[in-house]
C-alpha cells in the first residue's frame, strides 16, 4: 500500500469512528458519568481511572472502542464558524469566563449543541455551538457562540486552555496517561464507554 493510500485509509477510518460517536452522543441515554484523571490500569476490555477526586472507577470498553487525542492549540486556530465547546464560570459582573475551549473537528459539528450545566467545577456551564465572532479584548478574547435557540458571549482569558481533538491509537494509552472519559451507567451498575480521550504528550484534558 502506498503512503498516500495508507493515510487516506487512516483518515476514512477516523471519520467513520467519529461519525459513529456523534450518532451515539445524539441518541437518548441516561445522564453520562464524566471521569477525569489518569489511567491506573488498561487492557483491550476495560480501563481503570484514577479520578481527580481520589477514587478509582473501572470502565468497560466497547468492542470497537476508539481513542481521540486532546491536542493543545491556540486562539489563532479558532475562526468564525468553528464549532466549539466552552466550559465557563459566571463572574461577579455576570460575564461568562472560559475555563477551557475545545475546538471540534468538522465531523463532530453539532455534538452537544446548546448551553447547559457542566461539572468541570461547581456552577460551571458548557456552551457548544458555532463561533459567530471572535474579538480581541486586550490580551483576552471574546467569543460569541451561537446554538439553536440562543447565543452566549464568553470571555476567554489569556491563560485558558485551548485544545482540539485528533485521531489517536490505542497504543497511546499507558498507565499514568491523563484521560477524560464519558461513560454510561448500565442497568447492572457498571460503566461502559466507546471512546477514551487522552492528552497528547502529557496534556491534561481540560474538559
Amino acid at each position: 500500500m502506498t503512503p498516500t493510500r495508507s493515510i487516506a485509509v487512516c483518515v476514512v477510518a477516523f471519520l467513520a469512528f467519529v461519525t459513529a460517536g456523534v450518532a451515539l452522543a445524539q441518541a437518548p441515554q441516561t445522564p453520562p458519568t464524566r471521569l477525569r484523571g489518569s489511567i491506573a490500569a488498561i487492557d483491550d476490555k476495560s480501563v481503570t481511572v484514577a479520578t481527580r477526586e481520589g477514587t478509582t472507577a473501572k470502565v468497560n470498553l466497547a468492542d470497537n472502542w476508539g481513542v481521540l487525542l486532546v491536542v493543545p492549540v491556540t486562539m489563532a486556530d479558532i475562526k468564525e464558524n468553528s464549532f466549539v465547546g466552552v466550559a465557563s464560570l459566571k463572574g461577579a459582573d455576570g460575564t461568562l469566563n472560559a475555563l477551557e475551549v475545545l475546538v471540534f473537528p468538522e465531523n463532530m459539528r453539532g455534538v452537544g449543541e446548546g448551553h447547559y450545566a457542566w461539572d468541570l467545577k461547581p456552577e460551571s456551564k458548557m456552551t457548544n455551538g458555532n463561533v459567530a465572532d471572535v474579538k480581541s479584548v486586550g490580551k483576552d478574547h471574546m467569543l460569541t457562540v451561537q446554538y439553536k435557540g440562543g447565543e452566549q458571549k464568553v470571555l476567554v482569558p489569556g491563560n485558558a486552555k485551548v485544545v482540539m481533538f485528533g485521531p489517536g491509537e490505542r497504543s497511546e494509552l499507558k498507565k499514568g496517561s491523563h484521560i477524560f472519559v464519558v461513560a454510561q451507567r448500565q442497568p447492572d451498575g457498571s460503566l461502559s464507554a466507546a471512546r477514551v480521550n487522552v492528552g497528547m504528550k502529557g496534556t491534561v484534558p481540560p474538559m
